[in-house]
């Protein structure tokens, strides 16, 4: 897998916040979410995203609506009929596996 580095560094990032890893690369039938996370209990679905440069724009330029629809459809189709409430995230990784800096961002609060 081309960008595996830029999710493995995103995951030791978000463990290193506290976060316990539930699933990588989960898939459904809308999509796959690249790192199911819990946080303090709350389920978080998060989306990683890697340029090199800004040549290509902003990893979350990436993130579009429709993305972003297919994410949550993913998630309450993981997490079933339950009602509690989750996030959708995003990583945002800049560079390449020697030299690079990440970004976090919630995108939403369900």
């Amino acid at each position: 897998m081309k960008g595996a580095w830029a999710e493995d560094a995103a995951l030791r990032f978000l463990l290193q916040k506290g976060y316990r890893l539930v699933a990588r690369r989960r898939r459904t039938p809308y999509g796959e979410i690249d790192l199911w996370m819990s946080d303090r209990g709350t389920p978080v679905f998060v989306e990683v995203k890697q340029r090199r440069s800004g040549r290509y724009g902003d990893p979350l330029e990436a993130i579009t609506p429709w993305k972003l629809e297919r994410i949550r459809k993913s998630a309450l189709f993981l997490l079933g009929r339950d009602d509690r409430p989750f996030r959708v995230e995003a990583v945002l990784v800049y560079g390449t596996p020697g030299r690079f800096r990440l970004r976090h961002r919630v995108l939403e609060l369900i």
